[in-house]
């Protein structure tokens, strides 16, 4: 009795944990995925990522991706909570759909790439803002490179970070204009490697699809660290012309790469 009771424990488990792999809402444009504990990931067709976290009282949207008419509306489809919209960054495929949004929140370094066309209201936030969304309480950290006023946040409820590109996702691109210096982003991989020695867990990016749509972790950041380090010494001995077919902000990008991690950088603007 007691076998049959522990096999049909881990059939229900099972069962469960199938249940929630599953979309809550899907259409051509978009799918939301359940990948924590009332926390969702929102993919477009065009592979750009959004993350969805419920509190108590609130919920927090992390970017607005691209091609996804009434975000807004599809947003009420997993929670009615009052929402607040932050941006990792503000390159277009992370902001493309503020639009839907009366106020997002943002550091205030990236306004110069924001849509200048956006009428709403901008909120500015940097290190150790705090989003309370009752009994979840979600921590932001000021972490420039990829863009000067890249952000993450931290919740240390279910051990994630929510990164959107500030440590790329399988690549991070440390070229694009306004530059920031590769010391900026070695200081911030360091930063985080600090944060996930605290317990920190799990990274989640910018472009879900491409991390093979699994949190990355910590050997991930230690490999970008290296590389980081190996560049900042002038050793371009590993780097390769980086081959990609739309304007990136530098005419000869390169690549160095090591395991699942790489680093798309301009030769003209390492330091």
């Amino acid at each position: 009795m007691k076998i049959n009771f522990v096999f049909l424990t881990l059939i229900t488990l099972c069962l469960v944990h199938s249940i929630n792999a599953q979309p809550v809402f899907q259409n051509n444009d978009v799918k939301i995925s359940p990948i924590e504990d009332h926390t969702w990931v929102i993919e477009t067709s065009d592979n750009t990522t959004m993350y969805l976290i419920e509190g108590k009282k609130k919920a927090l949207l992390i970017d607005t991706g691209t091609k996804c008419e009434k975000l807004d509306e599809v947003i009420k489809q997993v929670t009615t909570k009052p929402l607040e919209v932050a941006l990792t960054h503000a390159h277009p495929d992370h902001a493309g759909n503020i639009r839907f949004f009366k106020e997002i929140f943002l550091h205030p370094a990236d306004t110069v790439l924001l849509d200048k066309n956006y009428k709403g209201k901008l909120a500015f936030i940097d290190e150790g803002y705090i989003f309370d969304l009752g009994k979840r309480k979600i921590e932001v950290r000021h972490m420039p490179a990829h863009t000067p006023g890249s952000i993450v946040f931290i919740d240390k409820k279910t051990n994630s970070c929510f990164t959107g590109d500030a440590f790329g996702s399988g690549q991070v691109w440390l070229q694009l204009r306004p530059v920031a210096p590769m010391k900026a982003y070695l200081e911030s991989v360091k930063k985080m490697q600090e944060i996930m020695d605290e317990g920190i867990t799990k990274l989640y990016c910018g472009h879900y699809y491409y991390t093979g749509e699994k949190a990355l972790g910590v050997n991930y950041l230690e490999s970008m660290r290296k590389l980081a380090e190996t560049l900042i010494a002038g050793d371009l001995s590993k780097a390769q012309p980086y081959d990609i077919k739309v304007s990136i902000g530098c005419d000869n990008p390169m690549l160095v790469s090591e395991g699942e991690a790489g680093i798309v950088f301009d030769p003209d603007h390492l330091k």
